[in-house]
């Protein structure tokens, strides 16, 4: 899988403009999953682990992708969200308020498809 870049074309989108490579690498196993870890601070590649119960591997890929793209940080206090990466977090907020609404929703439960 080729890593995300700015101008380069997507999954989902040959144009490489910036929402489609922000929804690439964010769609990525394991990426909503780093920065959910990392929003309240620095965090070792250990502790991250731990915290993302990911394996080693996945995990470095998905790191070294979400620096790539300025979203995250990596220094002698381990990985931190870069400044994009917190205004990142701050734009989910109102996406996580709708999916807590929908989720108390009980005429959304009744829509749902019910497994065979």
């Amino acid at each position: 899988m080729v890593s995300p870049e700015i101008g380069i074309a997507a999954r989902g989108s040959s144009s490489g403009r910036p929402i489609m490579v922000a929804l690439d690498v964010l769609g990525r196993r394991g990426a909503l999953r780093l920065l959910w870890e990392l929003r309240g601070g620095p965090l070792t590649f250990r502790a991250l682990q731990t915290a993302c119960g990911s394996n080693p591997g996945s995990m470095n890929t998905r790191l070294k992708e979400l620096r790539a793209l300025g979203i995250v940080e990596h220094d002698a206090g381990g990985y931190r969200l870069s400044r994009h990466g917190r205004s990142l977090i701050e734009a989910l907020r109102p996406l996580q308020a709708w999916a807590d609404g929908w989720a108390a929703d009980p005429t959304a439960a009744a829509h749902a498809e019910k497994p065979a």
